[in-house]
């Protein structure tokens, strides 16, 4: 894929599995690794798990360790040069968590989101005025200018739901209270529930809500989270293993082991069961919009 659609996230995470692979082939440990290539253990993990980029000479030292052959080094040395390629959020690297900037990444990469969200409006989906009103409270200390630079970016990563080309689908759950929870007045929510039912009616959008009728149902359990899924190869095999992130308030949580991932898609085919179906929830929509509407 292109580094202006994928960034640095993929060929990060990539790279260190790859890497990853031929230590356990040469049968060396974590520590023995860092030893040999005279490096920190902490370096080491952060390479492994695609947290950050690496020079492609870097790459080379490592192969040479594992006992890579030739062909296996060129194509990790190249691969490492495109770990250093920037995608469009970046220009907003003051304002965005480490944590984040993976997350942006692997969304623009994504061919297919999985979103359950139990309190608030799903970024892609929010207005400016109540992206700047959540962001205000989670934010009490960010200058004005900071708020809009991140307002700012929120609107610029909307922009997935119509990119011409390889739009994902998406399949969103949103609790009735995300309606119902009035952010920022009438006429605010009226322009924000709005929203939600204009997005509902993108041909790759499927959007539910779960009334507070459905009683307890695993979004009760789980609280927020992603599933993202991403294209396959010219084999069928995803180019990337399925990930579920979720977004806390200390700190975001990636999981992409196939267990952990099958868990919270069985927790997701429960929420989506105990959801009003996509008609259904477009009338409820409508008519809370018209609530607020009326004031």
């Amino acid at each position: 894929m292109p580094a202006a659609t994928t960034g640095s996230t993929v060929p990060r995470r990539q790279l260190g599995r790859y890497l990853r692979d031929l230590r356990g082939q040469a049968r060396l440990t974590v520590r023995a690794a860092a030893r040999a290539l005279e490096w920190s253990e902490p370096k080491l993990w952060r390479i492994e798990t695609g947290q950050t980029s690496l020079r492609s000479l870097d790459a080379k030292a490592m192969c040479e360790i594992y006992g890579a052959d030739a062909e296996m080094t060129e194509i990790l040395m190249g691969l490492a040069k495109e770990t250093k390629s920037r995608g469009w959020w970046h220009a907003y690297g003051d304002v965005v968590p480490d944590t984040f900037d993976l997350y942006i990444g692997l969304e623009e990469a994504a061919d297919r989101i999985d979103w359950y969200e139990p309190e608030l409006v799903p970024g892609l989906l929010q207005t400016e005025d109540y992206a700047r009103a959540v962001m205000r409270t989670h934010n009490p200390a960010a200058t004005p200018e900071e708020i809009d630079k991140r307002v700012t970016l929120r609107k610029a990563r909307q922009m997935l739901l119509t990119r011409v080309v390889a739009a994902p689908t998406l399949r969103i759950a949103i609790n009735e209270a995300v309606l119902r929870r009035p952010v920022g007045g009438n006429r605010l929510m009226a322009e924000q529930v709005a929203r939600i039912g204009e997005a509902s009616e993108l041909p790759n959008v499927a959007l539910r809500v779960v009334p507070f009728s459905a009683g307890m149902h695993m979004g009760a359990l789980t609280g927020q989270f992603t599933i993202l899924r991403f294209p396959g190869n010219g084999e069928g095999k995803e180019t990337e293993p399925p990930t579920v992130y979720a977004d806390g308030f200390t700190g975001d949580l990636y999981l992409d082991k196939p267990a952990e991932v099958e868990r919270y898609a069985g927790a997701f085919s429960d929420i989506w069961t105990a959801s009003l179906d996509e008609q259904a929830s477009r009338r409820l929509i409508s008519d809370v919009a018209g609530s607020y509407e009326r004031g």
